[in-house]
C-alpha cells in the first residue's frame, strides 16, 4: 500500500523534512502538531491551555484539508512536557472531542519543538 502525503494548506509550516498528514490505504496519519499559530509560525502565548486549543484547531483544520474530521479520529498521542499539565490538556481535550472518544497515550517527555508544551499526533481511519 502507498503512503502519500496529502495537500494540507491550513497546516502551520512545517520544521523538517517531513509531511503534515500522509494517507495509507484507509488511515491518515497526522504528524505531531503543536501550538503554533498558522499565520505566523510562532507557538501561541497562553500556557498549555492555549496551547494545547491550537494544537487541537490545527489538526481539525489538517484533517478537514483531508476531507476527515475529529468523528474519523480512532488514536492519539499526547506528548506533554509536564505531566502535572494533565488535567488541564485533559479537559480542553474533552471539550474538543465532545463525545467522540478515540484511544489516546499520554506521555511526558523533557522537550519539544520551538519550547512547546504540549503535542498530538493523530491517527484517523477513513474507510
Amino acid at each position: 500500500m502507498p503512503v502519500t502525503p496529502v495537500s494540507t494548506p491550513s497546516a502551520p509550516p512545517v520544521a523538517g523534512p517531513y509531511s503534515p498528514a500522509v494517507r495509507a490505504g484507509d488511515w491518515l496519519v497526522l504528524a505531531g502538531q503543536v501550538g503554533l499559530d498558522p499565520a505566523t509560525g510562532r507557538i501561541v502565548d497562553g500556557g498549555v491551555d492555549a496551547q494545547a486549543r491550537q494544537v487541537l484547531v490545527n489538526i481539525t483544520a489538517i484533517l478537514a484539508d483531508c476531507g476527515a474530521a475529529l468523528s474519523n479520529v480512532a488514536k492519539t498521542t499526547i506528548f506533554v512536557t509536564d505531566m502535572g499539565d494533565f488535567a488541564t490538556v485533559n479537559a480542553v481535550y474533552a471539550d474538543v472531542f465532545g463525545d467522540h472518544r478515540p484511544a489516546r497515550s499520554t506521555v511526558e517527555v523533557g522537550a519539544l519543538p520551538g519550547g512547546a508544551v504540549v503535542e498530538i499526533e493523530t491517527w484517523a481511519y477513513l474507510a
